[in-house]
């Protein structure tokens, strides 16, 4: 799946786990004259109820998307206390300041990649959504012209993350792409790729 606006394209791939009939990832992303925002949630485990924490998860993220990063996962923590829990990510681009901030829980990760082709992963916090936690890390860094950001679940591994066509402005390329890689039989894990380009 692709979608592009003036800013920002976005392209994803998905798969379950082998053998599940559904997928326990679940992802959403918006763009609007002032900002893009991007989440991933992956619900604990698999099956119907990690995709029923991860969509709880994506549902707080879309009713509540004027607040900070922080916020956001401040309510979707309190949302999933006593219940499965959930990891995520969410990524949001200030195209009036020009700075992008993220926040990681747990094992979803994140590549930023600027034009030089320098990747930059981000270090997620330990843990998962549902815990007794009281604060998370968000780190804000300046953007550049052009950039590349990767955001993945478990499902992608580091040997995933260093083939050369992650670093294709393509987007849709690196989706396509990965998704022929990506043979069916070893996805031992929900697996999901959101690949983004900012253009200013």
């Amino acid at each position: 799946m692709t979608d592009q606006t003036p800013k920002v394209e976005t392209a994803v791939f998905q798969r379950n786990k082998k053998n599940q009939n559904c997928c326990g990832d679940s992802y959403f992303y918006t763009v609007t004259d002032d900002e893009y925002v991007c989440a991933l949630a992956d619900g604990l485990g698999s099956g119907e109820y990690a995709r029923e924490s991860s969509e709880t998860v994506i549902t707080i993220i879309q009713e509540h998307l004027q607040a900070t990063v922080e916020q956001l996962l401040q309510k979707c923590n309190k949302q999933l206390a006593g219940k499965r829990g959930a990891v995520v990510g969410i990524l949001r681009i200030d195209f009036r300041t020009q700075q992008y901030s993220f926040s990681s829980i747990g094992n979803i990760g994140v590549l930023a990649i600027p034009e030089d082709g320098k990747k930059k992963r981000n270090i997620p916090d330990h843990g998962y959504l549902g815990s007794h936690r009281q604060s998370f890390k968000v780190l804000h860094e300046p953007m550049t012209a052009r950039m590349n950001f990767i955001l993945f679940s478990d499902g992608v591994t580091d040997r995933d993350l260093s083939r050369r066509f992650l670093l294709n402005p393509d987007v849709h390329q690196v989706v396509q792409t990965f998704a022929h890689y990506t043979d069916e039989r070893t996805c031992l894990d929900d697996t999901t790729l959101i690949a983004i380009r900012y253009d200013s």
